[in-house]
């Protein structure tokens, strides 16, 4: 199925987690884990099918497409389950504070930044990061990209909590989740797995080889020929470390959110963020940061669960339609004339918990 990742496993585990997150046991980390769910993107690939779907163009984060939760609720409800809301920093767009305030009101004061306009991927990253690192620059910081599908969520969450542990013996290193993909999409940035750096049980992290940010048809290909793997952008690093990285990849940015380190928490702030976003470059995370950092760089694969990234109207088509689920939108109105697929095995995807 295009654009989705159904990695080997997850049909087979998929009744034992059915109830999802709800059902998983509470888990205990460090007081210096804290994480970063970035909502302030506008998703331009997808505004005309949303409102096309819901009536109005709503940012796609913020829309319940199945179910009751938002992709963003679900990312919350992840990040959640590893660590206190206090240590959850929400980086939003001004212009989406109407969605934001409704969803993000049972928020801590103090934990949803609104960016004052959208610079690429970088800028939402290091807003928030300044923000950890001015507070303990040696924590350890999970990066939550908020428009994913990810099943069995139970699954994942021991698996970010391994993450967490890599990032930690790895401290110099960077650790990006990566998916085994099944079609050649050029949407993605494509990882090339090196040599063997940590194992933890049936969990491994590898160096990276190589990192292509939307590569032709022909490099894509070969990567995934020889284990090549998609980039989800789900990160565990040492905050001090992704501030090092960021000096060295891009200083013209660094240099501004120094400026707003210095005067978080008085009334200088909101003035600074204000004036640096004027002046801040568009920057791209992985092409700017994790393609020229590629020494510090390293994979952990995503095995058995379901994984894909919500970018695209057809990709969310396509995991309801094998979910078995209906949308909360008419599927004719997605181009797809077709019922949603029942799995009709042994393991029943349609009672997985959204």
């Amino acid at each position: 199925m295009d654009a989705i990742s159904s990695v080997n496993g997850y049909m087979q585990s998929a009744k034992r987690d059915a109830d999802g997150i709800e059902n998983a046991r509470p888990a205990k980390y460090p007081d210096r884990l804290w994480s970063i769910i970035l909502a302030g993107g506008n998703g331009e690939r997808i505004s005309a099918d949303i409102h096309r779907w819901m009536g109005r163009p709503i940012p796609k984060q913020y829309c319940v497409f199945v179910g009751t939760r938002s992709m963003l609720q679900h990312t919350l409800a992840r990040a959640d389950r590893l660590g206190p809301r206090e240590h959850q920093l929400t980086v939003v767009a001004r212009s989406h504070q109407r969605e934001a305030q409704s969803q993000l009101a049972d928020r801590p004061q103090g934990t949803v930044i609104a960016q004052p306009a959208n610079r690429n991927t970088a800028a939402g990253v290091f807003l928030p990061l300044t923000h950890i690192y001015r507070r303990d620059p040696d924590a350890t910081v999970v990066i939550y990209p908020s428009d994913h599908f990810i099943y069995p969520e139970e699954r994942f969450i021991e698996l970010t909590a391994h993450a967490v542990k890599a990032a930690e013996a790895l401290p110099h290193r960077l650790v990006l989740l990566g998916v085994q993909p099944e079609s050649i999409d050029l949407d993605y940035g494509w990882i090339q797995p090196g040599h063997l750096l940590w194992q933890s049980g049936n969990y491994w992290v590898r160096a990276v080889d190589q990192f292509l940010e939307k590569p032709s048809y022909a490099h894509a290909v070969a990567i995934r020929k020889f284990g090549g793997l998609w980039n989800t952008l789900i990160v565990a690093v040492k905050a001090c470390t992704l501030w090092q990285i960021g000096w060295r990849c891009f200083p013209e940015i660094m240099g501004l959110f120094e400026r707003l380190r210095c005067v978080i928490g008085t009334s200088r702030e909101g003035p600074v963020l204000d004036a640096i976003y004027e002046a801040m470059p568009a920057r791209n995370f992985s092409a700017d940061l994790l393609k020229p950092a590629t020494n510090q760089v390293s994979v952990m694969p995503m095995e058995g669960m379901l994984w894909s990234d919500w970018g695209r109207g057809e990709r969310i088509v396509d995991t309801l339609c094998l979910l078995g689920r209906q949308p909360n939108f008419p599927m004719i109105m997605a181009g797809h004339s077709r019922r949603p697929v029942s799995n009709s095995g042994q393991n029943d995807l349609s009672r997985a918990s959204f």
